[in-house]
């Protein structure tokens, strides 16, 4: 790749003995500036502009580092690489420390120059050219695997690569090749669909290949690491699998992450899928123990109200024992210092469970449809991305988990459900007491004005809901279709479209992250344990 006259100045004392090194930055098209004195280097930095600057740390005059700090007072971004004859530790970290690009100890070769210079000047393009690429090599296979996907594992696989595949391209900036993986992914969420409509009700009878399901986490995730020390469950409500892509890197230097995936039952609303990952129970089984926990609404309140009662009873059954349990709720990081207290205090407790439900970026997807400020700063999955990432940097959950790491402890971590951006109304006729949810409707002489944008069902069985009244349709959007009704069509489309719900069918509602962090190392322990 040739660049294009990108500028270097080189500010060093000896300047005269680099002459190679000059003339082999500027054999490949670098334009560079020799100066031999920090003084003068300031003079030319205030002329001309720099895209980076090669500075030596011992000069007559002002030292490198004195340059350095000056340097950044006038211009706090410029790149700077510092260069020195000293391999001494301190040196390394002074320099570090007033945030240079890169670090290089004398002597050097032309080629080790042109290395760090590449790296910096030009890595973004070089990273972009090479996706761009390695995405056009692919995208062959990729067709042909949608085409053939009939197995959950099939859909599964197409789905996280193509959600790699999103992430990376949209942070090379690669919009050509962006749409082309939206268009995959348009095809495959039609496709997934229909196939679920077809597929899911036989899971829910055992029949033919069953994927993991919410009612599974717990046995195989969570009892394998039940052990005299405690283990962490952490369930981020409503995450997608490209939100969780871009917080798993912030934990990579204190967990080493093993991910997985599962599928979240239908309909992918919190009343379900997170009772049925506490219980390890589908809702008939859950109203069938315990009718008066079970009311029948999509109430998120009420259905929700027992999941610390049912993780106990759901590992009294798995283990044949008692095991404790400690269970947090946090709707808000205000008390972010009384949770990570009485985390502290549960941890005490040996061969127990510490249990958290985080719910910020649920209230964050349900309220972007409320709040137009919310609406523009999250207004694609690329911002949503984003304002998760800045979220989880200071959170709660975040808090708990460095320190979890810190003492040792195990953390599964995954979701209840994921959220797909909607575009499209799919007209809905129905009673005045059907469910409320945008995404599923469940309701006596209920029934979708087309055919292909829902599945829908009037047998109970084929969701593993407690029995309804007589006449009961269930109904679940697919794709990226939400309910509206013929009465409130276009208030809903102004209000609802391009929003992100939940409670349908997608790959981006069903197929959720599992991680399973392991701590890197044993540190100290004196903020988890008494």
């Amino acid at each position: 790749m040739k660049p294009s006259g990108k500028r270097i100045l080189w500010v060093d004392d000896e300047i005269d003995l680099l002459k190679p090194h000059l003339l082999f930055l500027q054999a490949r098209g670098y334009h560079v500036d020799a100066i031999t004195n920090g003084d003068d280097s300031l003079v030319l930095m205030r002329e001309n502009a720099y895209d980076l600057v090669l500075l030596d740390e011992q000069m007559p005059g002002r030292s490198g580092l004195e340059v350095l700090e000056i340097m950044r007072r006038e211009d706090p971004h410029i790149r700077v690489v510092m260069v020195t004859k000293s391999a001494e530790d301190q040196t390394m970290t002074d320099a570090i420390g007033r945030r240079v690009a890169d670090y290089l100890v004398k002597p050097t070769s032309p080629r080790q120059v042109l290395s760090v210079v590449t790296r910096i000047l030009e890595g973004s393009t070089i990273r972009q050219q090479r996706t761009a690429q390695d995405f056009a090599a692919r995208f062959g296979q990729l067709s042909r695997a949608r085409e053939e996907a009939r197995t959950p594992a099939n859909f599964a696989e197409l789905y996280i690569e193509l959600t790699g595949w999103h992430v990376s391209l949209e942070e090379t900036e690669e919009r050509g090749l962006l749409d082309t993986v939206q268009s995959l992914m348009t095809d495959l969420r039609s496709d997934f669909g229909r196939w679920v409509g077809q597929e899911y009700p036989g899971w829910l009878r055992d029949e033919g290949d069953r994927p993991l399901l919410s009612v599974d986490i717990v046995r195989e995730h969570v009892l394998p690491l039940l052990g005299p020390s405690p283990v962490f469950l952490v369930v981020l409500d409503c995450m997608r699998l490209d939100q969780w892509r871009v917080i798993a890197p912030l934990l990579a230097p204190y967990f080493e992450i093993e991910e997985s995936y599962h599928y979240s039952i239908l309909p992918t609303a919190t009343p379900y899928a997170r009772n049925a990952i506490f219980s390890g129970q589908f809702p008939d089984e859950i109203s069938r123990d315990h009718p008066g926990w079970w009311n029948k609404s999509d109430d998120e309140g009420s259905l929700n109200a027992f999941e610390d009662e049912l993780l106990k009873e759901q590992l009294q059954r798995l283990v044949g024992r008692h095991i404790p349990v400690h269970y947090e709720k946090i709707f808000t990081d205000k008390q972010e210092d009384q949770v990570r207290g009485r985390v502290r205090s549960a941890l005490k407790t040996a061969h127990s469970v510490i249990a958290m439900v985080f719910n910020f970026v649920d209230l964050m997807t349900h309220g972007r449809s409320e709040s137009p400020i919310l609406m523009e700063v999250a207004k694609d999955e690329a911002a949503l991305r984003g304002l998760t990432r800045a979220w989880f940097t200071r959170s709660t959950v975040f808090s708990v988990l460095k320190e979890a790491a810190a003492a040792g402890h195990k953390v599964i971590m995954t979701t209840d459900h994921g959220s797909i951006l909607c575009q499209r109304p799919a007209t809905v006729f129905a009673r005045r007491d059907a469910t409320s949810n945008l995404r599923y409707k469940f309701g006596q002489d209920l029934r979708t004005e087309k055919a292909d944008t829902a599945f829908s069902t009037s047998r109970s069985e084929d969701l593993r809901f407690p029995e309804g009244k007589l006449g009961v349709t269930y109904a679940l959007a697919v794709d990226d279709y939400f309910f509206v009704y013929p009465t409130k069509l276009r208030e809903y489309q102004r209000r609802y479209r391009n929003s992100f719900l939940h409670g349908g069918i997608s790959p981006e509602e069903m197929i959720v992250p599992i991680a399973c962090l392991t701590p890197r190392r044993r540190g100290s322990t004196r903020n988890l344990t008494p």
